[in-house]
Parts: C-alpha cells; structure tokens; sequence
C-alpha cells in the first residue's frame, strides 16, 4: 500500500504522525499517543534501510512527524541477521527506548521490539525559567550494528529525519530530507545524488541531518530562509539572521521552509556541502523549481545534463590557491 504524507497527517490506518490541518486543538490538547511499525531491512551492496511497509526500506527512511505533547510507539521489525535498534534525537524516552546497547536497547536479529519516545511544550518551573519543549527537526538511526557504539548503522543507512511541530506550524506542500555522511548525500554521490523537485511557489520543508566523521555545511542556491526554528520570521518585528548556508557537522540537524523559487523564478538550483575539496568531490546535487504548470523551465535540462557530465571526482587545493586534478 502506498502512504502518501495528506494519509499520515490524516490519521489514517497506515501509521499517522500529525494531526491533520484545521483538527480542532482539542484533538490533540492533551497528547495523543500515536503507534507505527517500522521494518528494518537489508538493501543491495550491504546497505540497511527503515521503511513503512516490508520490502519498502529506503536510504533515508520514512520522515516521521508528531506534534508536541504526543507519544510515539514505534515497532521496530528487524528483519536482518544484524544487531540494530532506532535512536532518536531531541525527544524524551527511557533507558529501554534508547536503542544502545549500553542499556541492552537494542532489536537482536530477527526481533521485534518497541521503542517508545515521548514529548512536551515548553513550560513554566515557576521560578523564572522556562523549560524548552520538543519541537524541532531532529533525526532517528541505528545506534547498535557492528560496534559497542553502533556505528556501521549509520555507514550503511540506517537513519531518517524527524519532526516535533508546535500546533499552528505551517504545513509544506513537499517535504525532502537530505543527509551528509561522509563524502556522500543521502549514501549518494554525485551525479547520482537526489534532484528534489518543486513547482514554482510551493511550499518545501527541509530537514537536513549531518553524520560521519566529516564537517560539512549545507548551502542552497538562490534561496534563503531565516536562522529560526522553522526557518521563517514569527512577525514584521523579527530581526532573526537571515541564512543560506549553515553548518551540518556529525550529529546536527536543523530544518526550514522556503518557497520554492521566490523572487528568483524557476530553474535547476544546486544544493551542497559549501567545503569546497567535499563539493568537488561529488557533495552536490540539484533542487528542480518546475514552472507552475509542472513544466521544465528554460535552460533546466541543459543544466541537469551539464551536472551529469560534471567531473566529480574532486581536486586537491595547492597552497598558491590553484586547483589541481
């Protein structure tokens, strides 16, 4: 069966994580606990993946969302011969959801286990703080294969995005996550990385996840977005930084919405790793702003075909400052 994202906003059988617009707050003021399965699954050339259904894993797994004050419970299928399990960052879970083997948290090969990861709003400790609530873009992943610390997982895709809201947030018309491991860009590299596409003034949300032992930085042409917790300004009075590039070293995340194509028109736009040696060696790929009718805007095809034929294979810098093959 196939889960489109208007299903799993909805509340549907096949696993929904947020409420869908315009559900009155009651529906969920006081917390919902949400269930789900995930099946954790080996992939061609000794790669894992998560997916929703069997036999549907992908490199990232599922974007999962839930709204500030719910539960997940997450049935983690493992239906690889490896030790694996699902960690998450920035919601809230015990020792037995952590998913490391330090707290024997973890999916033995073969079995089924659930993992449980609750959240909250900020609230008042009543002496003149706050404490922070859940919402954000965070990540989930392997945290168990191959090492006491679970790091083959994360070499081999075992990871996907995730996404508390606050009630009121603003809703994308296309939603993409994008992760830099290493020298690669959802375990692609260029020219075989992802071309995301959009139609002129859509809405798209970005959840972009940093892993691997490299420091990287994420840049999108032509589009820019606000340093907040959405990427948007809370009001004509916001001075929040305005961005277009930002750090994604191992282990961070962060998110926003942009209009696709606002004030610059369609077109074929690079997005990429903004170290320059990781760019040239393959840490770029393409966001496709179609005109509003779905069709390829002037130029766009030549401009896919030129990054085809890119050479990826990555320079050396000389001291003098001259690239070198």
């Amino acid at each position: 069966m196939r889960v489109s994202r208007r299903s799993m906003l909805a509340g549907t059988a096949a696993g929904v994580l947020a409420p869908a617009v315009g559900m009155a707050d009651s529906a969920y003021a006081a917390g919902l606990t949400r269930q789900i399965t995930i099946y954790a699954e080996a992939l061609p050339g000794g790669l894992y993946g998560y997916g929703l259904e069997p036999g549907k894993a992908t490199i990232p797994g599922p974007l999962l969302e839930i709204y500030e004050g719910d539960t997940l419970e997450i049935e983690l299928v493992n239906r690889t011969d490896q030790r694996l399990s699902i960690h998450p960052h920035g919601v809230n879970y015990d020792t037995g959801s952590d998913g490391a083997p330090l707290n024997a948290s973890f999916n033995k090969p073969y079995e089924t286990r659930t993992y449980t990861w609750k959240t909250r709003a900020r609230y008042d400790t009543g002496s003149g703080f706050w404490m922070p609530g859940n919402a954000g873009y965070w990540h989930y992943h392997d945290h168990a294969m191959g090492t006491d610390h679970g790091t083959a997982g994360l070499a081999r895709g075992l990871y996907g995005g995730l996404i508390v809201r606050k009630r009121g947030d603003l809703l994308p018309s296309k939603q993409y996550t994008v992760v830099f491991n290493e020298m690669m860009i959802n375990h692609k590299m260029a020219p075989d990385t992802p071309i995301l596409e959009a139609r002129l003034g859509e809405r798209v949300e970005w959840v972009c996840v940093g892993y691997g032992s490299l420091p990287h930085t994420f840049h999108l042409h032509a589009h820019r977005w606000a340093d907040t917790r959405t990427g948007m300004l809370s009001s004509a009075d916001d001075n929040a930084a305005i961005v277009d590039n930002k750090n994604l070293d191992p282990g961070s995340s962060f998110g926003f919405q942009v209009i696709a194509g606002e004030g610059v028109g369609p077109g074929a736009w690079m997005y990429h790793c903004h170290v320059q040696t990781h760019s040239d060696g393959g840490m770029v790929g393409l966001f496709l702003v179609r005109n509003a009718d779905g069709s390829l805007p002037d130029g766009a095809q030549e401009a896919i075909d030129r990054f085809k034929l890119h050479d990826h294979a990555g320079h050396d810098m000389s001291p003098d400052g001259r690239t070198h093959a």
